[in-house]
């Protein structure tokens, strides 16, 4: 485009971002993503998607100077060799921790959606209510009901498997075909229905794996290597999904390596005009001119390019007349749960590597039930058998060990809680103006910890894991409890959190921040509350709802 003025700019290629493209695109506006990493073409790209263990020089593991180089991401499972070029680097990203906060990135075209875990789950109204009901924070200025079909475009679209369980607190959906559970899985799922009388159902994970073709895209193959990209496009990713669709139309121009840095605001006008960007390779600035805005830099970025945004008129950032941009920071804690040891069937295994698992809804603080602390948990987990990694400690070396790994070794059970976190005013984030990045840029200050309820919460987790598991006979029950340290959940909300009165939020019901009516926001940011269910689902719906508002808008030249 001319003079780099577009329709539509979009930050961000992750997941929401994806979606805002493809859905602008296809309402026949000239759309720019900018995205502040490299890119990555679908198929071309994934370098390791076929590749075994034994491929790789140290067998997909972390070597000591990854330890090094890499002082966060080393933290939990994303460093290994597999793919670690799709993590960005600690050293040329840093950021500062008033409090302990593991924040784990993806900066290239596709973002996160390239690993994410893919659990797909609408939220209720138990959660859309929760906030109102028992008095935390403010209400969300939606209900259920009014996002309902916007579940069903992202899912049609998507591609979510799963089976229609006819639960109130987890709401059915378009799915297709759910993937089967293994035979311990059933039987677990039997024993929890007879012993808690329905109260705990045991269900199939409903994923963003495909089980049926999709244009462009092959059903599930099974290889469990989801985390690499796909080939086949089984998995929902920006790459295998939204991208293509928004190129398709002839309105999509792709700008990696854009680190947007700010957001152009005309007071005269009481609204945004562009960008300013900061080339990742040649440290050139450029400006790009719209009519909207669509931020999506994923929410502690988007509250980085807000605050950076600061004008006379908002010296505190765009969006901060309400003072609760960069607050009210959430994400789901976890590393607390249980396993066992499942005897019998030994005469049976499983298809494949399913890149899913089991889930068992939230049962606390709901239908009757009243715990010492606020919301819930759910569980995610699964039953398979011990393969060719495990070590059988009597077999040292030669034939005998190599004939023992040739055999599946024993059936085990696991499941490993995801709790809600309340958004806490307190838990925010802030410009560090005495630190820079590779790019001279300030970075971020993280303040953000769980507190007593999710402590309270975190025994239950665990107790009541250790009762499921011994209560279907399960033998060497085993309950854990890891780190719970916020960030590593990889499901960061708030900052820019939306409401009913510009007084307590930044963003209005359709995802527009406040102070400046074309820029919409539609990542974790606007989130009001946390739920205990994977968000991303959420952030398709917000996002294609809130382009559809926005264009309505735009036709009518209210924005």
């Amino acid at each position: 485009m001319a003079d780099n003025v577009y329709d539509a700019i979009v930050i961000g290629s992750g997941i929401s971002g994806g979606w805002a493209a493809k859905e602008l695109c296809e309402k026949g506006l000239k759309t720019i993503m900018l995205e502040r990493g490299r890119n990555i073409e679908h198929v071309k790209d994934y370098v390791n998607a076929n590749k075994e263990a034994w491929d790789y020089p140290h067998r997909g593991t972390r070597t000591q100077q990854m330890i090094k180089d890499y002082p966060v991401l080393k933290r939990d499972y994303p460093l290994n060799e597999t793919n670690l070029d799709y993590w960005c680097s600690d050293k040329d990203s840093p950021y500062t921790e008033i409090k302990r906060f593991d924040w784990f990135r993806g900066y290239h075209v596709g973002g996160r959606s390239l690993m994410w875990g893919r659990q797909s789950y609408r939220w209720s109204d138990h959660d859309y209510e929760a906030n109102a009901k028992d008095g935390h924070a403010i209400d969300w200025p939606v209900r259920y009901k009014e996002i309902a079909p916007w579940y069903d475009h992202a899912e049609k679209f998507a591609g979510i498997s799963g089976n229609r369980d006819g639960l109130e607190v987890l709401p059915d959906g378009q799915f297709m075909p759910p993937m089967e559970m293994t035979c311990v899985e059933k039987d677990f799922a039997g024993r929890m229905k007879d012993h808690f009388k329905g109260m705990r159902p045991v269900i199939i994970g409903r994923t963003a794996n495909i089980t049926e073709p999709l244009p462009g895209r092959s059903s599930c193959q099974y290889r469990n290597k989801c985390w690499l990209g796909c080939p086949f496009g089984a998995y929902f990713s920006t790459q295998s999904s939204t991208l293509p669709a928004a190129m398709k139309t002839g309105n999509l121009t792709v700008r990696p390596w854009a680190i947007v840095t700010k957001i152009l605001y005309d007071k005269d006008k009481k609204g945004a005009t562009g960008v300013e960007v900061l080339d990742g390779e040649t440290n050139k600035t450029y400006t790009y001119h719209s009519k909207i805005i669509f931020l999506n830099a994923s929410t502690l970025n988007s509250a980085w390019i807000l605050m950076n945004s600061a004008t006379d008129v908002w010296p505190d950032g765009l969006g901060s007349s309400s003072g609760e941009l960069g607050h009210n920071i959430m994400d789901h804690h976890l590393g607390v749960g249980a396993g066992a040891i499942v005897d019998g069937y030994e005469d049976k295994y499983y298809f494949g590597r399913r890149a899913n698992g089991i889930y068992i809804p939230r049962f606390r603080n709901i239908f009757g039930d009243k715990r010492d602390y606020l919301r819930g948990f759910g569980y995610q987990g699964g039953g398979s058998r011990e393969g060719y990694k495990r070590s059988p400690e009597e077999i040292a070396i030669g034939v005998d060990l190599k004939d023992a790994l040739s055999e599946p070794g024993p059936w085990s059970l696991h499941i490993g809680g995801f709790g809600e976190t309340l958004p806490y005013h307190e838990n925010k984030v802030t410009l560090d103006k005495t630190r820079k990045d590779k790019w001279g840029l300030n970075i971020l200050a993280m303040d953000i910890e769980y507190k007593d309820n999710e402590k309270k919460m975190r025994k239950d987790m665990k107790d009541d894991a250790v009762e499921m598991l011994t209560a279907a006979g399960f033998k060497n029950v085993r309950g854990h409890e890891g780190d719970g340290t916020l960030g590593r959940g990889i499901h960061e909300m708030g900052s820019a959190r939306m409401g009913k009165d510009p007084k307590t939020s930044v963003l209005n019901k359709y995802n527009q921040i406040w102070d400046a009516p074309n820029v919409f926001v539609t990542d974790g940011s606007f989130m009001v509350s946390s739920s205990c269910v994977n968000p991303s689902l959420s952030y398709m719906a917000f996002t294609a709802r809130a382009v559809d508002h926005a264009v309505s808008e735009l036709k009518k030249q209210n924005i």
